[in-house]
């Protein structure tokens, strides 16, 4: 089954040339050039023809000034989007625009945090927020994706001040439950200890699982935020843009005094805040075929892999297009897995260390992409899996140090 005519997800679109992280800059991260990638957390589709007819309009009118986005057009069209798709009613004044996730949520962490404070994580870890905290001089506090006990204890340290959620998580794909949502927000709530909640992976959970927003759950009178944006769901991360929603006006405002007066980033990228309302007011076809087409492809992964190593039993994710899955059943050693899969089979695929050393013995594979160049992807995984079945633990000679450790990777 595939893509209605419609939106053909099928049809290969060449990046190449056009200054692409996954694609023109592969040999940065992973050591070798002309791989076949499977990194970064973008896609290969091209965005909504909804979106991409209001970028072409925007342009058409010639004058690329200053702009705004406080105005009815970008906040209903976020508003309309949380009520339809999550039914969940937002303020208008509690919305506040960003250039980028990663910078809302430093802003925010600045405002509720102080250095040397503790920020809760769960680990595996988006490998930039390690990164983000240290720079902020913040003590990252990983605690195992269900391991209640241990996110009980780092909450209640006194100097814990944040509990840093992505959700959905990256790079599990996990969808929170209402229950555990419920579960954080009350130990949040009785340690004191604020939340922001980075959930731009949100708008591509499948079914039967849902994304709930931490609107659904932040308690009144403690501090939470939402960081988002469409860029992962409508693939438009090079329009750069974001928003985010806050659990009080106070901090909204707050947040804005940094954004326009510390920052100066009063005006705002206009061909974002077009490809935002569009995306919100008329995408929602497109995004459920996407959604469909992706949950496809994992289906495919799965089969596959499972086929070839029934030891493995691995399950697609709840969310996303990102297939996290654990070798550690064929205890191949991670540097002699990268090596074949770059030498060999010519092909970047994420490992699982990347996202700090709970995902030893993982790899994220993106399936962002056409059917062929995700079964592509998989048979090369399979190919290198039993090429390698039963290497020493040691890493081979002439491994990269990146494929070896991980590649240093930039984004998510």
């Amino acid at each position: 089954m595939h893509a209605p005519a419609a939106y053909d997800f099928d049809a290969p679109v060449d990046r190449h040339g056009t200054w692409c992280t996954q694609w023109d800059y592969v040999e940065d991260r992973f050591g070798a050039p002309d791989l076949l990638p499977f990194t970064i957390s973008d896609m290969d589709f091209e965005t909504a023809p909804e979106v991409l007819a209001a970028l072409r309009g925007r342009l058409e009118h010639g004058v690329l000034g200053y702009s705004r986005w406080r105005h009815e057009d970008f906040l209903e069209a976020v508003r309309h989007w949380y009520a339809a798709r999550y039914d969940t009613p937002i303020a208008a004044d509690r919305i506040a625009y960003a250039p980028a996730v990663l910078y809302q949520l430093g802003r925010i962490l600045d405002l509720w945090s102080s250095p040397g404070d503790g920020v809760v994580v769960h680990t595996p870890a988006y490998d930039a927020f390690p990164r983000l905290l240290a720079a902020r001089d913040r003590e990252m506090r990983g605690v195992p994706l269900r391991d209640e006990e241990a996110l009980e204890r780092e909450l209640a340290r006194p100097d814990t001040t944040v509990l840093l959620l992505c959700s959905p998580h990256n790079p599990t794909g996990h969808v929170w439950s209402a229950a555990e949502l419920e579960r954080m927000a009350e130990l949040c709530e009785r340690h004191g200890v604020a939340v922001i909640s980075d959930e731009i992976h949100s708008d591509l959970a499948h079914a039967p699982h849902r994304h709930r927003p931490w609107a659904l759950h932040g308690r009144p009178g403690t501090r939470w935020a939402i960081v988002t944006s469409a860029s992962k769901s409508f693939n438009i991360p090079a329009l750069t843009g974001s928003y985010g929603i806050f659990g009080d006006t106070e901090s909204c405002e707050r947040y804005l005094t940094l954004l326009k007066d510390a920052d100066g980033l009063s005006s705002p990228a206009v061909l974002s805040v077009a490809g935002h309302i569009a995306a919100y007011r008329e995408g929602g076809a497109w995004l459920d075929a996407l959604t469909a087409y992706v949950a496809q492809n994992l289906d495919m992964v799965r089969e596959r892999l499972v086929r070839a190593f029934p030891a493995l039993d691995w399950q697609p994710p709840k969310a996303g297009y990102l297939a996290w899955i654990d070798l550690r059943p064929l205890a191949v050693p991670d540097g002699v897995l990268q090596r074949e899969l770059i030498h060999t089979e010519k092909v970047a695929i994420m490992p699982g260390t990347a996202y700090g050393p709970e995902g030893a013995g993982f790899v994220r594979l993106n399936v962002g992409c056409p059917r062929s160049k995700a079964e592509a992807g998989v048979g090369a995984l399979i190919r290198a899996l039993r090429t390698t079945s039963g290497a020493t633990a040691r890493t081979a000679p002439g491994a990269p140090s990146g494929a070896a450790n991980g590649p240093a990777v930039e984004g998510n």
